[in-house]
């Protein structure tokens, strides 16, 4: 809805910004086993409410203020963890998660694994970051390699030959569109657009040691403040490292990444699919994007054999293969050494880790204080080792009988969201029949992947956080590579079990629902399906109607972009996603600082249409008997409420201003707003003309 990733269709980016959506260290997968055999469960009891209601606030009418309403009495108590930038549901089930990961990698460090196996590779990456004595005592050595490679740089050829070595495959463009890299370039295995039986590598824009290029290019004085303190940074970060006259050469280095944000396209032309379809062939490269040497970088990325490349945004692939020819090579070996400090600061001793916390985390994000070592070593050893960590996850924490009544609420929502489909009075029975084609043939992915990486050529070493690091990249980017002489895989898993995080794949058709997120709040197997279809069945509704928003509905049941849509009805959808904009463009988080409806757009259309769909799917799921009257909560009461309490969110300003600028999300509390497109919020709470969210039936927007 990681990016991301969860986004463009995760469906959060990042929680608290601590928690990226990173592709997983390996090379092949393994047959996944079946999760071991829980205790048998008790005799079910009758259900719970499911919604927070100490969380009300009463005395808000629900038709001025629906997320106040839901979640009012949570906000004035709620204190945002001193580490964070955030708190709120997703916080929540992700520290539950969290809390299950340590167990597991903890106490494999205390059994002593045999060397070479996965539980092994987890105790000693888990150990390496751990190991703090070890990080000082060998200060800048674990680097050096690398910075000596960037100061063998003689000329343009060497120059695109180590940007070619560093490519690495950590840029997923459809479902994490403001993910950047300090990479000059980023690459994407995936299926043709157009293709879908064959993969290809996909070609983007990086370069930013900032979230996004509005970072460098906004007027906004919030933005000039970060620019001084990312500048300030800069020289800090040379000076740490012995780097004589910091001072100008973070003046060079600031105005050469200004400049890679000025070719760099927005957040909203990424998201034009139609504009990313671009197969260059390689031996065209030269005169397609003149400035870097093709052959050099291609070589040193082992892409020299691959007939043809595509280029998601090649007007920026253009301007920053040029400014790899214009721009002095004394400068770039400055910015690239600065980037390698900046990208592995947290693996170096504390000196340059504080630094880097002080600029991302305290400048950018707000956020007051570090995790402690233990939660940033499990978050690296999760990022290198996700499948590993996931298989033992759910088999100590996911029972297949939470997996079965799982999808089982996916077929309801599925099933209800081929139904309103046949309910749409503009769309032509052409369209439709497509439509439900798409739909019929989504591949749903729940708890965690039907095989697991095999991490066997994954060296991890005890002793060597940083080297660690820069092998479970390199096997990432192999692993990547590999795909590219393979047919794709429809089964593919983009996020792992441990997850807090949900996905829609359009060029696989296909979700993931991992396992941590189907955990209360979200999902209850104790709670009333009032509650567990309004919470996570809104969640799955989203996702299935990612396949069907601005992006999605682009791309055909075998995920190939392909319009199959008449022309009438195209621009009847057309017209209702501009009324989805206007209503998300009006909505002002800080003053003067407005949600980008367009920016925003896919996001909203899968909010409002699968909670219709989950609403649909609440219904039929009674079987026609009434919804029982709980606390004096009716059924469809609850079932808004608590898809308001999933987007319960507490931020600091600093974070709400970065997710409304670089983020394809709107903020949560704005997400719960989505109620007032849905004719039955208005019934269900009695909202009437004159009350802040009410929209006259006309205004409502319903696009599925």
């Amino acid at each position: 809805m990681r990016r991301s990733p969860l986004h463009r269709h995760p469906l959060v980016l990042a929680l608290a910004a601590a928690l990226p959506l990173a592709l997983l260290a390996g090379c092949q997968r393994a047959a996944a086993p079946a999760p071991a055999t829980p205790a048998a469960a008790p005799a079910p009891a009758a259900p719970t409410i499911g919604i927070d209601l100490a969380a009300l606030d009463k005395a808000v009418r629900p038709g001025d203020d629906f997320y106040a309403y839901a979640n009012g009495g949570w906000e004035k108590t709620a204190q945002i963890p001193a580490d964070r930038a955030s708190t709120g549901v997703f916080y929540t089930v992700f520290e539950k998660a969290e809390q299950r990961q340590a167990e597991i990698v903890q106490g494999l460090a205390k059994a002593h694994p045999a060397p070479g196996t996965d539980a092994r590779k987890l105790a000693d990456y888990y150990a390496a970051y751990m190991d703090e004595a070890t990080i000082e005592r060998r200060g800048l050595a674990p680097l050096q390699p690398t910075l000596d490679a960037i100061a063998r740089i003689g000329d343009r050829r060497a120059l695109s030959a180590y940007l070619g070595s560093t490519l690495r495959a950590d840029v997923d463009p459809i479902n994490a569109t403001n993910f950047y890299t300090p990479h000059l370039f980023g690459l994407f295995v995936a299926q043709g657009l157009a293709d879908p039986a064959h993969n290809y590598p996909y070609l983007l824009q990086g370069g930013l040691g900032m979230p996004d290029r509005e970072y460098y290019l906004s007027p906004d004085p919030a933005m000039a403040k970060n620019r001084q303190a990312y500048q300030a940074y800069i020289v800090a970060l040379l000076r740490q490292a012995g780097t004589p006259d910091a001072e100008a050469k973070a003046r060079a280095i600031f105005d050469l990444e200004r400049q890679i944000a000025q070719a760099q396209a927005s957040v909203v032309e990424t998201q034009d699919i139609h504009k990313a379809n671009n197969p260059w062939p390689t031996a065209e490269l030269g005169q397609r994007a003149p400035g870097l040497d093709w052959p050099a970088f291609l070589a040193a990325a082992g892409l020299e054999n691959r007939p043809v490349l595509i280029a998601w945004q090649p007007e920026a692939i253009r301007k920053l293969s040029a400014l790899v020819a214009r721009v002095p090579l004394p400068v770039w070996q400055d910015y690239l050494r600065f980037q390698a400090l900046n990208e592995n600061a947290a693996l170096l001793p504390k000196a340059y880790a504080d630094l880097r916390f002080g600029f991302y985390g305290t400048q950018l994000q707000g956020i007051k204080a570090q995790r402690p070592r233990w939660k940033r070593a499990l978050a690296a050893t999760n990022d290198a080792l996700g499948d590993a960590l996931g298989r033992l996850y759910v088999e100590r924490y996911f029972p297949p009988a939470s997996k079965a009544r799982v999808e089982a609420m996916v077929a309801n929502i599925l099933a209800a969201f081929r139904d309103g489909i046949d309910q749409l009075d503009w769309m032509s029975p052409q369209t439709k029949a497509e439509a439900k084609r798409k739909a019929a043939a989504m591949r749903v992915m729940v708890g965690y992947p039907d095989h697991w990486r095999d991490y066997s050529g994954l060296e991890v070493k005890a002793d060597d956080a940083l080297g660690n690091a820069q092998r479970a990249a390199a096997a990432e980017y192999r692993h990547q590579l590999a795909k590219l002489d393979q047919a794709p895989d429809r089964g593919e898993w983009w996020m792992t079990p441990q997850t807090v995080n949900a996905v829609n794949l359009p060029l696989q058709n296909a979700m993931n629902f991992p396992a941590a997120i189907l955990q209360p709040p979200f999902f209850d197997p104790k709670a009333d399906d009032a509650a567990n279809y309004g919470s996570i069945g809104a969640v799955i509704g989203h996702e299935i109607s990612h396949g069907f928003d601005n992006l999605g509905a682009e791309f055909d049941a075998d995920g190939r972009l392909h319009n199959w849509w008449t022309a009438q009805d195209a621009a009847h959808f057309k017209a209702a996603t501009d009324r989805l904009v206007q209503q998300y463009d009006a909505y002002q988080p800080l003053p003067g600082l407005h949600i980008n409806g367009r920016q925003t757009l896919g996001e909203n259309i899968a909010d409002v249409s699968g909670l219709q769909a989950a609403l649909r799917a609440y219904r039929s799921a009674l079987g026609g008997k009434p919804a029982p009257v709980l606390d004096g909560f009716s059924g469809e009461q609850r079932f808004f409420i608590a898809f308001a309490q999933s987007w319960r969110e507490k931020m600091r300003e600093a974070a709400l201003r970065a997710q409304v600028v670089g983020n394809e999300h709107a903020p949560g509390p704005w997400r719960a707003l989505t109620v007032r497109n849905l004719d039955a919020w208005y019934a269900a709470f009695d909202v009437q003309p004159g009350q802040a969210l009410y929209l006259a039936p006309a205004e409502r927007v319903r696009i599925w």
